[in-house]
């Protein structure tokens, strides 16, 4: 059980910024994966999901369910571009259950959906400068929120491949 000093601030309000940035970050790269798998609805019905959310919406089970839906269309997702773009579309409906907690490990509930953007434009970009283009426009538009939740988190954690570098990456550009 966590300790009441191991608790931030997180208001209702500062979840529907952040969800609503990580849905705009996820939704620039769903063409990606519509382009690929068609028929197969989920990341786009958790990107919504995750709009309707900051815009008002609920925190509901079925967000809830859309974001782990769009988890399983990254798993089902052949092309590599692809997955990460559903990843993205599955952390832009997590977004609204990030936990109030001093964790390193929420920095990636925060910064997840943009940095699978940025790797699923990379992929998409053969080496291309996709993930650098992307990251400087996550950082541009982030709200007010994001760098005011970032601050009191601790910088982002090792590990999780380029995805996880890119997560540091940002997290680094936003705290500047």
């Amino acid at each position: 059980m966590p300790r009441d000093a191991d608790r931030i601030e997180l208001s209702v309000d500062e979840l529907r910024e952040i969800a609503g940035y990580a849905a705009d970050c996820a939704r620039r790269v769903l063409p990606v994966f519509e382009r690929q798998v068609p028929a197969d609805p989920r990341p786009r019905e958790a990107v919504d999901a995750a709009r309707a959310f900051a815009g008002g919406g609920r925190r509901t089970n079925l967000l809830r369910r859309r974001a782990w839906a769009a988890y399983k269309a990254a798993g089902e997702a052949g092309p590599l571009a692809a997955a990460d773009a559903a990843r993205a579309a599955s952390h832009a409906a997590a977004a609204a259950f990030l936990h109030p907690l001093a964790s390193a490990h929420q920095v990636k509930h925060v910064l997840g959906a943009a940095a699978h953007a940025a790797r699923a434009e990379e992929r998409e970009a053969a080496g291309g400068p996709g993930a650098a283009e992307s990251l400087a426009r996550a950082r541009r538009h982030a709200p007010a929120a994001v760098v005011a939740v970032l601050g009191r988190l601790p910088g982002a954690p090792a590990g999780g491949g380029r995805v996880g570098e890119l997560v540091r990456e940002l997290d680094a550009a936003l705290r500047v």
